[in-house]
């Protein structure tokens, strides 16, 4: 993916903390090896490849996320799968960033950055959905520019406060922007991928790629 040399000074002062009761890299991220293709358990292998062959690189969380070929197989499937779902492009990247600044994924902010950024999303977007899910931020944050997208990012931290039970208003004011049911349940889809592949990261310290830092 070409990266613009001006994107690291758009973003540069959207810094991503973490949230207050977690760490970025653990002490025992060790354990997890950066994987190639070779040292990897046999079942990751096929994956691994095929990242690489998509993205051009191996993202240093697929090497590390390798050591569980189950994982690494049941976050590409869920990820495939959300791709193809009836919400559009950049909804799904407003939820993936809401999720990522919520749970401290660095790595998952820089990709859907760049992700962003690629489709054409203005920088003042970008720069909202980069502190999306960041504890209190619906309190002290200006709300998105864009209706649609503040909507999905409202109802994505509602889903989450309250376990899936958000209740007939919150609902109602997702669907008056645009959204639908079959919506709504692939929220849910979204959250349930993008907490895996966050939780996975940050338990494996995995860094943010070279090819990334830009977006970081």
């Amino acid at each position: 993916m070409s990266q613009s040399p001006s994107a690291s000074s758009l973003f540069s002062d959207h810094t991503i903390e973490s949230p207050d009761h977690a760490v970025e890299s653990p002490d025992h991220a060790v354990e997890f090896p950066d994987h190639i293709i070779e040292s990897a358990p046999p079942g990751a292998r096929r994956l691994m490849t095929a990242t690489a062959q998509h993205l051009g690189y191996l993202p240093a969380a697929t090497a590390r996320m390798a050591a569980s070929p189950h994982l690494l197989d049941g976050f590409l499937k869920l990820s495939a799968i959300f791709e193809t779902s009836t919400l559009d492009p950049v909804a799904r990247e407003a939820l993936i960033m809401t999720i990522a600044t919520r749970n401290g994924c660095h790595i998952c902010v820089a990709m859907h950055t760049a992700r962003l950024t690629a489709l054409g999303t203005d920088p003042e977007t970008i720069a909202g959905l980069r502190t999306a899910g960041l504890p209190n931020a619906g309190s002290v944050a200006a709300p998105l520019g864009d209706q649609r997208l503040e909507a999905i990012r409202v109802f994505t931290l509602r889903v989450l406060d309250t376990a899936g039970n958000v209740g007939d208003e919150e609902l109602r004011a997702f669907l008056a922007n645009g959204y639908t049911r079959q919506n709504a349940l692939e929220v849910v889809l979204g959250i349930g991928t993008y907490t895996m592949s966050t939780l996975a990261n940050r338990l494996t310290g995995a860094p943010v790629d070279d090819q990334l830092t830009a977006f970081a």
